[in-house]
């Protein structure tokens, strides 16, 4: 559903989406009901500051509060800078440190979309294992790279399963965001093949375990797999807060003898 574009339609948008009365929502945000409801109605006009307070207690992301403050007459706040820009060097130094910390084992950093960004070593050697060498200049949405059925499906056992619990996090992330972009991905995602069947299925024995697995399979080869995801914390730029960094973990100890002989792989040098 598109967002309206009045603040006072705005506020009374993301107040119903969040599942607030203005009674809740007022003292959460410091401020009289009566006050809220001149705002919703358009009554009267918020400052930056009630601007803020009103939107740091509807949670709503940077790039949406960025919105908020157009939407009542003020420049934008938050940036939305570049990974490569200068002042973002602290925050890239840390995503390299944590993939190379993560080796042998696969991580990536994606965007709130699930565009890759960066990948270890590990997580080239898995997509190598899994599809073949990936092309280095090219694009690569893991969203679909785990949906579709001609990437990572043939080798995911228990494709069905694992593909249920990202649709429902994906679906979070809408309700979360607000976003029309967010909610066009989740629509693609909905229209891949088989996509609305496996949801219609219900839990299997291997969603009752503490994490669900990724099984993949390759010709005799069995790899299973289960990811974290980490956030920055406290962000103050739109592109750190809409980071993420996913950690692969072997399962069972020959996931975890493979991933780690591929380490130790080189290539034969040429003679001659």
């Amino acid at each position: 559903m598109p967002q309206p574009t009045t603040f006072a339609a705005k506020l009374r948008w993301w107040r119903e989406r969040r599942g607030y009365s203005q009674l809740a929502l007022a003292g959460l945000a410091g401020v009289s009901q009566r006050h809220l409801s001149f705002i919703e109605l358009g009554r009267a006009t918020p400052s930056r500051a009630m601007v803020d307070r009103l939107t740091a207690a509807l949670d709503i992301p940077l790039r949406q509060r960025n919105a908020f403050l157009l939407a009542a007459g003020f420049a934008p706040r938050w940036q939305q800078r570049d990974l490569t820009a200068p002042d973002m060097a602290d925050v890239t130094r840390a995503l390299d440190f944590t993939l190379a910390q993560q080796e042998p084992y696969p991580a990536v950093v994606v965007d709130r979309h699930w565009n890759l960004l960066k990948a270890n070593v590990g997580a080239g050697r898995l997509v190598a294992f899994l599809t073949g060498p990936a092309k280095s200049d090219a694009a690569v949405n893991l969203a679909d790279a785990l949906v579709a059925p001609d990437v990572l499906r043939p080798h995911l056992v228990n494709w069905a399963e694992v593909v249920r619990h990202f649709i429902r996090s994906v679906e979070a992330d809408a309700s979360a965001d607000g976003r029309a972009e967010t909610a066009a991905l989740l629509d693609r995602l909905l229209r891949y093949k088989g996509v609305r069947a496996a949801l219609r299925q219900a839990p299997s024995a291997a969603d009752a375990g503490p994490v669900l697995p990724m099984h993949f399979r390759k010709g005799g080869e069995e790899l299973r797999l289960f990811t974290t995801i980490a956030t920055l914390g406290t962000p103050q730029d739109i592109t750190a807060q809409e980071l993420r960094i996913e950690c692969f973990f072997p399962m069972d100890d020959s996931t975890d003898r493979r991933l780690r002989s591929w380490t130790r792989s080189r290539p034969k040098p040429k003679r001659g």
